[in-house]
């Protein structure tokens, strides 16, 4: 089977609109079942992905975390606060640390007082990490071109608009202000 196939027959292992209807009818639910088998099948993706991506950037000796603060600092003129940085990774200040600890013990950013406000400490990309990234590059936007390049651009752009849509109700899992005691109208 190629792996294609095996992708393929994987969406078969998550429910099904049948199976989520059985589900939510034999808990009298009143939700609809096609939102939920979406979201479940997007869950499932998004696991996928995350494993799929620490696979990728191990290839480079990284992890996602510490792809993403190098290309943050590149993409912030390669200095920035660790507060800033966990501000924009949507991470806490200690898992920054860890992330920076790492890459500064392999040469990829160092620390210095700030330029900005020197009573504090600023995180900055190194010439090595300034290389990595570079050195990176081909490879790493190829392969993210190749894992959507079944979708047309037309579908890209839909594909886009819809998972910003999505991204926005993630909450819906983690807000406990969310009240979902009453019916959905």
């Amino acid at each position: 089977m190629t792996n294609h196939n095996k992708e393929t027959n994987d969406m078969y292992l998550i429910p099904s609109l049948v199976q989520t209807k059985r589900q939510v009818d034999r808990y009298q639910l009143d939700v609809d079942a096609q939102a939920v088998l979406v979201a479940s099948r997007l869950m499932v993706a998004g696991a996928k992905l995350g494993h799929a991506a620490e696979i990728h950037f191990s290839r480079f000796g990284l992890s996602t975390g510490r792809y993403r603060l190098l290309a943050d600092l590149e993409d912030n003129d390669g200095e920035e606060l660790p507060s800033q940085l966990a501000e924009n990774l949507g991470v806490t200040r200690a898992t920054v640390t860890g992330l920076i600890e790492i890459l500064e013990r392999d040469g990829l950013v160092a620390r210095r007082t700030s330029s900005v406000d020197g009573r504090q400490k600023s995180v900055i990309l190194t010439a090595k990490g300034a290389k990595k990234l570079t050195d990176m590059a081909s490879e790493h936007f190829a392969r993210l071109e190749a894992m959507v390049g079944l979708l047309t651009i037309e579908e890209r752009s839909v594909f886009l608009d819809l998972l910003g849509r999505v991204t926005q109700g993630i909450s819906a899992l983690t807000d406990e202000s969310i009240d979902l005691s009453e019916p959905k109208s």
